[in-house]
């Protein structure tokens, strides 16, 4: 099914109430996305993970939206590829088209785009982490719904970030950030505090980039152990926990 997409030219005063949250995301075509788990996975294999990645995290993000201020998006790259989502988001999700070249650009053009929509705020969620407690996106919607500036921040334990929300397009977070490094959380979270904004800290989770983390996630999901930096439950994820399943079986 087509989804509608969303034009940043045309502001729908409508959405002020309302936070986007925006799963940055490729169109999942093999050989362009989760390259850097083949091996162990094929390439074939990496990208039905990313579909279910993506089912995942949307659902995830659907039921947030039913019981809160918030509103499900995917901010897509590349321009021409909407059609490889059809069937795989909630019904209410809509698309908002990727622009810019570097990742930080990327990002703040999302961020940018997206707030001219209309929407009050704006998460940009990655979409390798399908296992992202419910709870800490209820946070950030609460956090950034409160009045006055803030930019709320989840952190990976590869030291990257999950999600960053804001209610403007402040271009500090995304200038000068080494990014793909072990630095980017605590670069990012240098230059919101240098630029005097409110940081709100959500819990840190992981994503799935590579063996190890998938590991992690096939002993989440399959073996029923928690990352061993939480005891925070992490969302059921059916859809990849469906794939491990298929691929390896019910043993850990």
């Amino acid at each position: 099914m087509p989804y509608t997409l969303l034009d940043p030219s045309c502001t729908d005063s409508s959405l002020k109430s309302k936070c986007a949250l925006a799963v940055m995301a490729k169109a999942p075509r093999p050989g362009k996305v989760k390259t850097r788990l083949s091996p162990p996975l094929t390439l074939e294999q990496s990208a039905a993970l990313n579909v279910c990645f993506l089912r995942d995290t949307t659902q995830n993000i659907a039921e947030v939206a039913r019981t809160s201020q918030a509103a499900g998006l995917i901010s897509y790259t590349p321009v021409g590829d909407e059609s490889l989502f059809d069937g795989l988001l909630p019904e209410d999700f809509a698309l908002v088209a990727q622009r810019g070249d570097g990742f930080g650009e990327r990002l703040l053009a999302a961020a940018e785009d997206i707030l001219l929509c209309g929407f009050g705020a704006v998460c940009l969620i990655d979409s390798d982490s399908p296992t992202v407690p419910a709870e800490a996106f209820r946070q950030a919607v609460e956090e950034l719904n409160r009045p006055g500036d803030r930019i709320v921040l989840g952190a990976s334990n590869d030291g990257g970030y999950y999600l960053i929300g804001l209610k403007a397009p402040h271009p500090e977070p995304f200038v000068n950030i080494h990014w793909s490094t072990s630095t980017v959380y605590a670069e990012t979270v240098s230059a919101i505090t240098s630029a005097g904004i409110e940081l709100v800290e959500l819990p840190l989770w992981y994503d799935v980039d590579d063996g190890e983390t998938l590991n992690l996630l096939r002993d989440e999901l399959l073996g029923e152990i928690p990352p061993p930096f939480t005891g925070m439950p992490g969302y059921s994820a059916p859809h990849s926990r469906r794939f491990l399943l298929d691929l390896f079986g019910a043993g850990k």
